[in-house]
């Protein structure tokens, strides 16, 4: 028999998640039956969604992620023993999966698959510049913003997994891209290592200014994943038919009364600006696409990446924590 720890959802946030918010837990699994296999995690995601969620029905039981894993055990003819898996597994060492089983109500839309050729990466990747975010990045932007060579784009919480990867594929579209992130250390970074045009520590500037500086002839492509009064600022020096794809609301997630931010309908209206939110599982159908892309620029020396690799399953909680408080640089990853 094989023991699975998991981590639970001990009870439901208020305010910023604490560590005894969760509890980890022991499990014995079943043996492996015909059409299932066996996988022992190797590295988990942490991801601000996990807060931006109602997350009450999970209380009392084991916390969502994704998580690249190793087949340990394969009764099913399409993977064997060392096959790694990518799937929304949650926060548990050990998972049987049962390969051909009809999706249920709670189940992710993206349905687990082995992981593709990704030519020598860290298989890590395939939870963030190859995976989740990656994907997010490529067909958010590209699919909503639709960028053209020699327009501005904002992007902020620019030195998360997302954000440094909207940025990246900006550049390799020929536009000027400005960044906001939370540190000193990451706004360097962002224009030293990343190659922002600008970029901005949010907290210690006037957004308004910044952008009159930076963006002195308007913003036209704004990807938010922060909200709040920020992209306020941002939508009112937007150009005539600019364009905004919601990603996230980071910057609302622990408030149980949401924060009320200007009003950007005149704007809006008088601009002709198009909104749009998205999930990134609408282009699930091409979602090889994406990864594909990806490696390409990675080879091609056009697309660099980030990690904040955290050691050891029962530190999940602390890294999901250290997340929401801006402490990773690109994309935050737990190594089993």
């Amino acid at each position: 028999m094989v023991k699975t720890k998991k981590w639970i959802l001990a009870k439901k946030f208020d305010g910023k998640p604490k560590n005894d918010d969760f509890k980890l837990e022991e499990e014995e699994l079943p043996p492996v039956k015909d059409g299932e296999v066996l996988l022992e995690a190797l590295y988990f995601s942490v991801d601000p969604y996990m807060r931006g969620h109602d997350l009450s029905g999970l209380v009392g039981h084991q916390m969502i992620g994704s998580q690249v894993a190793k087949v340990s055990e394969s009764k099913h003819k399409d993977y064997k023993s060392g096959d790694l898996v990518v799937g929304h597994f949650g926060w548990r060492s050990h998972t049987i999966y049962q390969v051909n089983k009809p999706a249920g109500a709670g189940d992710s839309k993206i349905k687990p698959y082995k992981l593709p050729d990704i030519q020598g990466l860290s298989p890590s990747l395939a939870l963030g510049v190859l995976g989740m975010p990656g994907n997010t990045s490529y067909f958010g932007f590209l699919e909503l913003c639709k960028p053209k060579a020699g327009e501005t784009v904002v992007v902020n919480a620019a030195a998360g997994a997302v954000g440094m990867h909207v940025g990246q594929i900006a550049k390799i579209k020929g536009c000027r891209v400005i960044g906001f992130a939370g540190s000193d250390d990451k706004v360097e970074w962002l224009k030293k290592e990343i190659g922002f045009d600008a970029a901005y520590n949010y907290k210690t500037v006037d957004i308004d200014k910044a952008l009159a500086e930076s963006a002195p002839n308007g913003v036209d492509c704004y990807f938010d994943n922060v909200g709040g009064e920020m992209s306020s600022t941002v939508i009112r020096r937007m150009n005539p038919f600019g364009r905004v794809s919601v990603c996230g609301s980071i910057s609302t997630y622990n408030d149980d009364v949401k924060p009320k931010a200007t009003t950007v309908q005149e704007k809006v209206i008088g601009n002709q600006l198009k909104i749009e939110g998205f999930m990134v599982y609408r282009w699930l159908d091409r979602w090889q696409e994406g990864i594909k892309q990806n490696i390409q620029w990675i080879r091609e020396g056009k697309l660099k990446y980030q990690e904040t690799i955290t050691n050891g399953f029962g530190n999940i909680p602390q890294a999901f924590i250290d997340l929401l408080d801006g402490k990773n640089t690109g994309k935050a990853i737990i190594k089993a």
